[in-house]
């Protein structure tokens, strides 16, 4: 690993496949090195992958295999800044058909139990808009959806 600070997220023996996952499914992203055990440990054997190293658009990961005792929550979550629609569709689409579950305002969980925000950038602006009034018409738009729809947020916004 050549990174200073790494995000280092514990899986239940899935972290190869998770890696492989957000690997195909993000832009600059990829599966770097397998570690497997050097001798046994509570969660697996001698042999069995121990962290994969792998980065996600551009930010270095090792995902550890450290067995049941930890899970996910939404107190961590990847935040995705999407361009347009069809990223923002693509993106969402990709984590919850693929065994994820939808959240509220732009949140999902994958299949892992991690937390992803999938956020417009137009969301992003509507709801910092310097006219109160206009963020807040977003804002109550926002609250409404699970995926973001930039239509109805810009719509919102122009009142």
């Amino acid at each position: 690993m050549l990174s200073k600070n790494t995000i280092c997220l514990w899986y239940d023996g899935t972290a190869l496949d998770a890696a492989t996952f957000y690997a195909k499914t993000f832009p600059d992203s990829a599966v770097g090195a397998v570690h497997r055990a050097p001798g046994d440990y509570p969660a697996g054997r001698q042999g069995d992958i121990l962290m994969v190293e792998f980065t996600v658009m551009g930010i270095p990961c090792l995902g550890l295999n450290g067995g049941s005792e930890f899970r996910h929550n939404e107190a961590f979550s990847f935040q995705v800044a999407t361009d347009d629609q069809a990223e923002t569709d693509r993106l969402w689409n990709a984590i919850v058909d693929h065994g994820g579950q939808a959240g509220a305002c732009g949140w999902c969980k994958d299949r892992w139990g991690l937390s992803w925000q999938i956020t417009p950038r137009a969301l992003i602006a509507a709801v910092t808009d310097p006219d109160p009034a206009a963020a807040k018409r977003a804002f109550d738009a926002m609250m409404g959806k699970t995926r973001i729809d930039i239509a109805a947020i810009e719509a919102a916004r122009r009142g």
